[in-house]
């Protein structure tokens, strides 16, 4: 450990009580590995929608202003009342960002669990991970096969774990088939993948021709674009051919996630033989797991009375998951990395070029299919 670096650089948020946003680099300790820890050189870590829901919090980045220098950045973005409401937990607190990320491990402490790191390419999960270094516990870490690449096993956590989770969630539920939004995103293709794979009927919902044709090429079938004219139509056909009565919605705002539960109604409704003036019956849910729209979410009449809209997220379904079942996804994202678990991003930054305020509105656009990399040690 005699060349462990004394500090690194690293991302962080502040919002102040007078509401303003502070984005800057700081230079922060690199804390000795313990017994059962290990040092990473962080050589890749993603930009998702959660980290950046954490990064710019609720601030109004339309009033963001550069400043700092080209090695130090900084960026200050007014919060308005709405957004400081909403943020009052963690006014005042400089806090790191990052969820999951891969890197080199440069220091191991004595547990063997640790010394069998030494010098591995590995992927972790430990929040932080917008820094040159990191210090985690060996089971915020998994070791990537020799000769992967840390763009390669970068994103190995958030999106691979979520879009098993709903194919677990799906099966116990109850559910034989799922509808997904914002189907084109680097999620939504690894979830494409899954379904192909396990034989799981899927309806993805996208809303342009160009992601629509993206997904013929891996091999969807039931594609519908939210944008069409006939979408509703379009969608009921889409899950009275599929039996879906199980969405996942990463939009969140406005009407989509209850168009989808009309729609879910409606096929059942036309399956039935007798009117019921309560609908179908039949049991319907869709979860919502991102705010790509952060208006409020619409739902209209029609939906019967058996229809279920929650929140979702990955922590907590871990947190529920049989051990065995834990085990079984962390293998299967392992076993189909290159594969099924691909990852393909835009752009890839330093830290540095993170803080620059164009670079910073492209990736917080959030578009669909638009990916981008941090790599802390260039």
């Amino acid at each position: 450990m005699a060349n462990l670096p004394e500090s690194g650089l690293q991302i962080r948020t502040l919002i102040t009580p007078e509401g303003v946003l502070e984005l800057s680099l700081a230079e922060v300790p690199v804390k000795p590995p313990g017994e059962n820890e290990v040092v990473v050189r962080v050589e890749g870590t993603p930009i998702n929608p959660s980290d950046l829901g954490l990064l710019v919090g609720g601030a109004d980045m339309s009033t963001a202003v550069q400043g700092g220098t080209a090695a130090r950045p900084t960026i200050t973005a007014k919060v308005p009342e709405a957004g400081m409401r909403a943020m009052k937990a963690r006014i005042g607190q400089d806090l790191p960002v990052g969820n999951e990320g891969a890197g080199t491990v440069i220091a191991a402490g004595s547990s063997p669990a640790a010394q069998a790191l030494m010098g591995k390419m590995v992927t972790c999960l430990g929040g932080e991970m917008y820094s040159q270094y990191r210090t985690l516990n060996v089971a915020q870490c998994m070791m990537l096969p020799e000769g992967t690449t840390a763009e390669q096993g970068a994103s190995c956590y958030v999106n691979p774990l979520t879009s098993l989770s709903f194919v677990e969630t799906m099966r116990a539920e109850g559910h034989s088939a799922i509808v997904h939004t914002a189907a084109a995103s680097n999620l939504g293709q690894m979830l494409v993948k899954i379904c192909l794979k396990d034989g799981v009927p899927l309806v993805n919902i996208v809303r342009k021709e160009e992601q629509a044709a993206l997904l013929r090429g891996l091999g969807a079938t039931h594609i519908v674009n939210s944008t069409s004219p006939t979408f509703m139509e379009d969608l009921i056909q889409a899950i009275m051919e599929t039996g879906a009565t199980i969405g996942f919605d990463a939009i969140g705002g406005g009407t989509l996630a209850g168009q989808i539960l009309v729609a879910m109604e409606a096929a059942a409704s036309r399956k039935m033989k007798e009117y019921s003036r309560y609908g179908s019956g039949q049991e319907t849910q869709v979860y919502i797991y991102g705010r790509l729209d952060l208006s409020p979410t619409v739902v209209s009449p029609g939906l019967g009375f058996s229809w279920n809209l929650s929140g979702y997220l990955l922590t907590p379904f871990l947190q529920k998951a049989a051990p065995e079942t834990r085990a079984r996804m962390y293998k299967r994202v392992i076993d189909e990395l290159n594969t099924t678990f691909a990852s393909h991003y835009t752009k890839t930054l330093s830290l540095a070029e993170a803080l620059d305020l164009p670079t910073l509105h492209a990736y917080n656009a959030k578009a669909t299919g638009e990916k981008y990399l941090i790599d802390p040690s260039r």
